[in-house]
C-alpha cells in the first residue's frame, strides 16, 4: 500500500490505484497521511476538511467519511495501511516511508547530513516523488495552506540539489533550468546566485553581471533594498575573478561545532540526577571516555536534563560539542541511520565534502580520528538501541557522550561501561514549582490550591505540566480552577498540544511504534487489568502467554520506559500512561479484551480460593467453575506463603471484584468476597470486608440457588456484626437463618446460628447468644465435622464463661481444644486457648491463665494473625497485673495499644492507654 500525496491524491496497492471516493473523503486521508502516523484530533481533521464553515453535523459526516475509507483500504489490498480511533482522534496507521511526503522529507533531511555527490542523489530521487501540484484535485483553507507549504519544500529541495550540483563541478549544464526558475521566482535571491555563478561557469561572466545589475536596480527601485550579503557576496567573487569559484568548493573554516539546542527555560528539581553526572563525570578514569545514559518514558524530560547540565559544565568540553536527534522515536520516519550521523559530524567538523571517504566504516574512522584528543562533547539524542549508538562513540578517552533513549540501553552498560541514569517523574514540590516559574509567582500565590491540583492532575511528567503551564498561559485572564475543570471534564485529551505531534498522546504512541504487535497488544491489555500494579503470574494469564515468554515482553515494556519495575518484582504504569494505554483499548476487538480480563480475574480468583484453603483448610470450601485456558491458579506452599500472596495481590484482589462486576461474572464477584474472608480477619480489614460483601449481594440478588444466598447473607451479615451495625446485621442473618431451613442446609443453618450466637454476643446478650451457639453445636454434631463442632465447643464455653459458669465453659473448650489439635487447625486452636486464658483468669488461676494467653499469642504470631493478637494481647495483661509482673503487663499493653492504633481501632487502644497510665512509669512502685 502507498500513498501520494505530491500530485493528484491517491492510494496505490500493487500498482492499481484504489478508488477513495469524494473530495472531501479524499481531503480526510490527506488530513491523516500528512501526519502519519501521528494522531489528529477529530477538532483539527474538521478544520482541515471543512474550514471556518462546518456542516451543522461535521463530526457525524466525518465518522461516515472515515467508515468508507476503512472499507476502501480493507478491501483494496494488504492491510498495512489501517484508520484506528484514539481519544479524541484517529491516525493513519502505516509505515510514513509509504507515504510521498513523508519520503520526500527523509529524503532531503538525509541529503542535508551528507556530502554532494550523495545529496545530489538523494535530492533527485526526492524530486522525483512530485506528479505536478501537491494534492491536486482538492479544495479548501488548509488545502491551499498545505499545498503551498509543500511547494514551498520542493523549491528548498530544488535549491538544494543546484548547490549540490554547482558544488560538484556543474555549471553550462544548469543555466537553460536556472533561468527558468529566476524568472518564475524573481526576488528569490539564492536562485539567482546560482544562476550567476552557472553563467559565470559557462563562460558568460558578462551576462552574469548584467543579470546582477538588473536585478539590484530592480531591488532598490521597487522594494528599496540591496542585494542579501551572499548574492553581493557572489558578485564580488565574479568581479575579482576568484579562481575558487572554478573549483567544486572552497574549504570553509575551521570552527569549534556549537550544535547545541537552547537549554530550556523552565528547569526545577532533579538536583539528586544533577548530582549524579556531576559524579559520573569528574570520577571518570583518565583515558577512558564517558558514556552517560539517561533513560526514561517520552516526555519526562530526559533531554532538558541533558542540556540543562551540560550548560553548567560547558567549560570540560572547550573543543565544541555536537548534537544530533537520531530520531529513534519520531512521527517523521524511521530512525536515523548511524552512517547519516557520521557524515553529519564529519561536515560540522570541517571535513571537506571531497574528502569524505566513501565506505560508512571509512568515514567513522575517520570521525574517530579527529575527535580522539579532543575535550568534545556528543549528544546522542532519543537513540532506538545499542546498535544505533555505537558507530556513534569516539575512540579517544578525552571525549564525554551523553545519550537519551526511551529503552535502557543495556548492551552500551555491560559492553561500553555507559553510566545508567533511569529518570522518573518529577516529585509533587518539583511539579508545582516548575509550573510557578512558568505561570510567574503571582498568579501562582492566587489561586495555589489550582495550582497543587494542576500539578496532581499531570502525576509529575514534564510535558504533561509543560502543555498545562502552556495552555493556562496563553489566556492569562482566564482562573486556573477553570483550567482545572477544564482538565477534568476532558481527561488525558487535554495534553494534546497545538502540533499533532507536541502532545502526550502523540509522544507515549511513538514508543508503542518500536514494539511488536504482541508487545503493544500487551501494553494496552496492562492498562485495563483491575488493581494498581502486576505480578507476572496474573500479567502472564492478561495476555495469555506462558509466564517465561511474559516476562520477556514485560522486560523490553520495562526497557522502553513504558512500565517499571519495583523491588518486589512488581509491574506498574505511571497514571497517565495507564490512562492512555486505556484509551487506545478500545482497538482492540471486544472479544480480546473480554478473554484477557477473564483470565485474570480467573487467575485471581481461582488463587485467592487455593491459599484460603492453605489459611484455612477445615472451611467449608465454596465450588469455582473451571479456571479459562491459561490462567490456572498460582499455589502458596505454606501459610506464610498465603498471607505474602495476599498482601502483595490485595488491592488487586479489590479491583478484580470491582472488575468482576462491571463484566456481569456476578459468580466470580461473590466467590472473590469468599476467598479474602480468611485473610481480612486475620489482618483486620473489616471495612474492606464488609464492602466486599455488600457488593457481593447485590450482585448475587439475581442468581438462583438458596445455599449461594443464605451464604452471602450470612457473610454479610457477619461483615456488619464485627464493625457493630448490629441491626442490619440481624436482618441478613435472620434471612441467612430462613433461606437455609427452607431449603433443607444444615451447613448454612449452622454456620446462621453460629454468626448469630457471635452477633449477639457484641450486643452484651451473651444468654441468647449461648442458645444460638447450642444450636450450631448440635447441628455441627449431626455433620460429623469434628473442626465445625470445635468451634461451636468454643463459642458456646466463652458465652457460659461470660454467663459465669466457668467450670462448664472450661469443659466445653477443653473438648474443643483436643478437637482442634487433634485435626491440625492452629487458628482453631489459638481461638480456644484465648477462651482459656480468659477462664482461668476468671476462675483466680492467673498462672495457668498466663500460660493459655503465652500459647495463643505464639500460635496467632506463627499465623500473622495480627488481628487477633492484639486482643489476645490486651487480655493477658491483666492475669500478668494480678501476678504482681508489671512489666510484663506493660509490655503485652503497649504492644496491644500500638496494634489496635495501626489497626484504626481507637476505642480499643484508648482503653488499653487508660491501663498503662494506671501503671505508671517504668520502675514506679505501684500502689496497690
Amino acid at each position: 500500500m502507498e500513498f501520494r500525496l505530491l500530485g493528484a491524491v491517491v492510494a496505490v496497492v500493487d500498482g492499481t490505484v484504489v478508488e477513495l471516493g469524494p473530495v472531501r473523503q479524499q481531503c480526510v486521508l490527506a488530513a491523516l497521511a500528512v501526519d502519519a502516523p501521528g494522531v489528529v484530533s477529530v477538532d483539527r481533521l474538521v478544520d482541515r476538511v471543512w474550514g471556518d464553515d462546518p456542516p451543522l453535523r461535521a463530526r457525524k459526516t466525518l465518522l461516515n467519511y472515515l467508515t468508507r475509507l476503512r472499507h476502501a483500504l480493507a478491501t483494496a489490498g494488504p492491510a498495512d495501511a489501517v484508520i484506528r480511533r484514539h481519544a479524541g482522534g484517529y491516525s493513519l496507521r502505516l509505515d510514513p516511508a509509504e507515504i510521498d511526503v513523508h519520503r520526500f522529507r527523509r529524503l532531503c533531511s538525509r541529503a542535508r547530513a551528507g556530502d554532494a555527490r550523495h545529496a545530489a542523489a538523494l535530492l533527485e530521487e526526492a524530486l522525483g516523488l512530485w506528479h505536478g501540484d501537491a494534492v491536486a484535485g482538492l479544495t479548501g483553507e488548509w488545502v491551499t495552506a498545505e499545498r503551498e507549504r509543500l511547494h514551498r519544500e520542493r523549491l528548498d529541495a530544488e535549491h538544494d540539489l543546484t548547490g549540490a550540483l554547482l558544488a560538484l563541478g556543474h555549471g553550462e549544464d544548469l543555466v537553460t533550468g536556472l533561468a527558468a526558475r529566476a524568472a518564475e521566482h524573481p526576488w528569490d535571491e539564492r536562485a539567482a546566485g546560482h544562476y550567476l555563478l552557472a553563467l559565470h561557469r559557462a563562460g558568460r561572466t558578462a551576462d552574469a553581471l548584467a543579470y546582477y545589475r538588473r536585478l539590484r536596480e530592480r531591488l532598490v527601485a521597487e522594494l528599496g533594498t540591496e542585494p542579501g550579503t551572499a548574492l553581493r557576496d557572489v558578485h564580488r567573487r565574479i568581479l575579482g575573478a576568484d579562481p575558487a569559484l572554478d573549483a567544486r568548493s572552497a574549504a570553509a573554516p575551521v570552527v569549534p561545532p556549537r550544535q547545541l539546542p537552547a537549554v530550556p527555560a523552565s528547569f526545577v528539581g532533579r538536583d539528586a540526577e544533577l548530582g549524579f553526572l556531576d559524579a559520573a563525570l569528574d570520577d571518570a578514569k583518565p583515558g577512558r571516555v564517558v558514556v552517560l545514559a539517561i533513560a526514561g518514558a517520552g516526555g519526562i524530560g530526559k533531554t532538558w536534563l541533558a542540556l540543562h547540565w551540560i550548560r553548567r559544565r560547558l567549560d570540560r568540553f572547550a573543543d565544541g560539542q555536537l548534537f544530533v536527534d537520531l530520531r529513534g522515536f519520531s512521527p517523521a520516519g524511521q530512525p536515523m541511520d548511524p552512517a547519516v550521523a557520521v557524515r553529519g559530524f564529519l561536515g560540522a567538523l570541517g571535513v571537506e565534502p571531497a574528502r569524505i571517504p566513501a565506505g560508512t566504516q571509512a568515514q567513522a574512522a575517520l570521525f574517530r580520528s579527529l575527535v580522539a584528543d579532543k575535550r568534545m562533547l556528543l549528544v546522542l539524542d532519543n537513540a532506538v538501541d545499542t546498535e544505533q549508538v555505537v558507530p556513534l562513540l569516539p575512540g579517544g578517552g578525552s571525549c564525554t557522550v551523553v545519550v537519551t533513549s526511551r529503552t535502557q540501553l543495556p548492551g552500551l552498560i555491560t559492553g561500553h561501561g555507559a553510566r545508567h541514569l533511569p529518570l522518573d517523574v518529577l516529585s509533587g514540590d518539583e511539579a508545582t514549582a516548575l509550573l510557578a516559574d512558568r505561570l510567574g509567582d503571582a498568579r501562582t500565590r492566587a489561586e495555589q490550591a489550582a495550582v497543587d491540583r494542576l500539578a496532581g492532575f499531570c502525576g509529575g511528567f514534564p510535558l504533561a505540566l509543560g502543555i498545562v503551564a502552556g495552555r493556562a498561559a496563553t489566556r492569562p485572564h482566564a482562573s486556573l480552577a477553570g483550567l482545572v475543570s477544564e482538565l477534568r471534564e476532558s481527561g488525558l485529551r487535554a495534553l494534546e498540544g497545538v502540533e499533532p505531534t507536541s502532545g502526550l498522546p502523540a509522544v507515549l504512541s511513538w514508543s508503542l511504534h518500536a514494539l511488536t504487535e504482541d508487545q503493544a497488544t500487551a501494553f494496552t491489555l496492562l492498562g485495563i487489568a483491575p488493581g494498581p500494579d502486576i505480578g507476572l503470574p496474573a500479567a502472564a494469564a492478561l495476555v495469555g502467554s506462558p509466564p517465561e515468554a511474559c516476562r520477556t515482553t514485560l522486560r523490553v515494556l520495562e526497557q522502553s520506559s513504558l512500565i517499571s519495575q519495583d523491588a518486589r518484582g512488581r509491574y506498574r504504569m505511571h497514571d497517565l500512561t495507564r490512562r492512555y494505554a486505556t484509551d487506545i483499548a478500545c482497538e482492540l476487538p471486544e472479544g480480546a479484551r473480554r478473554e484477557a480480563l477473564r483470565r485474570v480475574l480467573d487467575f485471581y480468583c481461582h488463587t485467592a480460593f487455593t491459599a484460603d484453603r492453605r489459611l484455612a483448610p477445615h472451611r467449608h470450601p465454596i465450588e469455582l467453575d473451571p479456571a479459562a485456558a491459561g490462567a490456572g491458579p498460582g499455589r502458596p506452599a505454606d501459610d506464610a506463603a498465603a498471607m505474602a500472596w495476599f498482601d502483595s495481590e490485595y488491592a488487586n484482589l479489590l479491583a478484580a471484584q470491582h472488575a468482576a462486576v462491571a463484566q456481569k461474572r456476578h459468580t466470580t464477584a461473590w466467590q472473590l468476597a469468599w476467598a479474602l474472608t480468611t485473610f481480612q480477619h486475620r489482618s483486620g480489614r473489616r471495612e474492606d470486608h464488609l464492602a466486599g460483601w455488600q457488593l457481593a449481594a447485590e450482585t448475587t440478588a439475581s442468581l438462583p440457588g438458596g445455599a449461594t444466598g443464605s451464604l452471602v447473607q450470612r457473610l454479610l451479615g457477619g461483615a456488619y456484626a464485627e464493625l457493630g451495625r448490629f441491626e442490619e446485621a440481624t436482618r441478613h442473618l435472620d434471612r441467612a437463618l430462613a433461606l437455609a431451613v427452607e431449603h433443607g442446609d444444615d451447613i448454612a443453618h449452622a454456620y446462621a446460628h453460629r454468626v448469630l450466637a457471635l452477633t449477639w454476643a457484641r450486643q452484651g446478650d451473651d444468654k441468647l447468644a449461648a442458645m444460638h451457639a447450642a444450636d450450631a453445636l448440635d447441628l455441627f454434631r449431626g455433620l460429623a465435622r469434628p473442626v465445625w463442632e470445635a468451634e461451636a465447643l468454643n463459642a458456646l464455653g466463652w458465652y457460659t464463661a461470660r454467663l459465669g459458669d466457668h467450670d462448664t465453659a472450661l469443659t466445653h473448650c477443653l473438648a474443643g481444644l483436643d478437637l482442634f489439635r487433634g485435626n491440625h487447625d492452629p487458628s482453631g486452636e489459638a481461638a480456644t486457648l484465648d477462651s482459656l486464658g480468659y477462664i482461668q483468669d476468671h476462675l483466680g488461676h492467673h498462672r495457668e491463665a498466663v500460660e493459655y494467653y503465652e500459647q495463643a499469642v505464639r500460635v496467632l504470631r506463627g499465623l500473622g494473625y495480627t488481628f487477633e493478637i492484639a486482643n489476645t494481647l490486651d487480655n493477658i495483661g491483666h492475669p500478668y497485673a494480678a501476678l504482681g509482673d508489671v512489666e510484663r503487663a506493660r509490655a503485652a499493653w503497649s504492644e496491644a495499644h500500638e496494634l489496635y492504633r495501626r489497626q484504626d481501632r481507637p476505642d480499643e487502644a484508648e482503653r488499653v492507654r487508660q491501663r498503662l497510665d494506671a501503671l505508671g512509669e517504668p520502675g514506679e512502685s505501684q500502689v496497690r
